[in-house]
């Protein structure tokens, strides 16, 4: 039998995702199980909406459960995962 409780994740923003959200930190549910994490960029943006948080995701730079990611395509989000996102300084 399925389990009917939500699939979290605990976001952890740094940097100008932090500004954009004017979070530090929050619990989100995931759509589903099993969720890629190169698809969680998309499911943040649409959850702040006009706050250019889109834009800053495609520059920025994920860890998962304190392991920095080198190919998001590469990892699945299964729930109680710890996610960071912090901007890449692409400057320097």
């Amino acid at each position: 039998m399925a389990s009917s409780e939500p699939v979290e994740i605990t976001l952890l923003y740094f940097a100008a995702a932090s500004t954009a959200t004017n979070r530090t930190e929050e619990r989100i549910p995931l759509p589903r199980k099993d969720f890629p994490l190169n698809s969680l960029a998309g499911l943040l943006a649409s959850r702040y909406p006009d706050t250019g948080l889109g834009k800053i995701l495609e520059s920025s730079q994920w860890s998962v459960d304190e392991e920095m990611v080198e190919d998001p395509h590469q990892v699945v989000l299964r729930g109680g995962e710890e996610v960071a996102v912090a901007e890449i300084d692409v400057k320097g």
